[in-house]
């Protein structure tokens, strides 16, 4: 009797662990949005709007750097959902002429984090005529030190030689948001910039 219940047990237990891989299975656009989220939305569109960026590339160095979370502080004192160093969001505060912002609220604010970040992003965008590559890589390593890289030729800026940048920390870095950003295109198509152009 206790055989029997034993392994009608087992195979309830295997009929559910089938059902569900199943129903994973089926519904993997489902399964890829819970492992993806993009979450505070409307603030990184918003914020990729102002900066012309755009928004996949901002949501997955918000997804690199925190996961989304507020209120982390990194080993070396990075702050916010985008990890700015303080002295860099002073910088940004002031150039950008933003008011009533402050480190506290870039903390642990989202929308205020992102749009300082999204500022800082832009910035880097401009600096490095728009290449993607050498953006992401300066948000992790500083420009000064990407700026050498280009101009000593250690690295050409380009992703299929991403294996000359000379950080590991900042190779896998830029590995790891175009990761993200090549996901997040993929499934949120619709997450995307009004440039203005009609």
């Amino acid at each position: 009797m206790k055989k029997r219940r034993n392994k009608f047990r087992r195979r309830v237990v295997l009929i559910l662990c089938i059902a569900l891989l199943t129903l994973l299975f089926v519904r993997s656009e489902w399964m890829s949005h819970w492992l993806y989220p993009v979450k505070y939305r409307e603030d990184i569109v918003i914020s990729a709007n102002n900066y012309k960026l755009e928004p996949h590339l901002v949501a997955a160095i918000i997804r690199v750097e925190t996961n989304y979370k507020t209120g982390v502080v990194s080993k070396k004192g990075a702050i916010g959902v985008m990890q700015l160093m303080p002295d860099t969001a002073k910088w940004i505060i002031e150039r950008g002429g933003f008011t009533n912002v402050t480190l506290e609220s870039i903390s642990n604010r989202a929308d205020v984090g992102i749009e300082i970040g999204a500022w800082y992003l832009n910035s880097l965008y401009n600096q490095f005529d728009g290449n993607m590559y050498t953006t992401i890589a300066a948000y992790n390593a500083g420009p000064g030190t990407v700026n050498r890289w280009l101009k000593g030729g250690t690295w050409d800026g380009q992703l299929d030689t991403i294996d000359q940048v000379p950080y590991g920390e900042t190779r896998h870095y830029i590995q790891r948001v175009i990761y993200y950003y090549n996901k997040y295109k993929d499934l949120y198509p619709d997450l995307l910039v009004d440039t203005g152009a009609e």
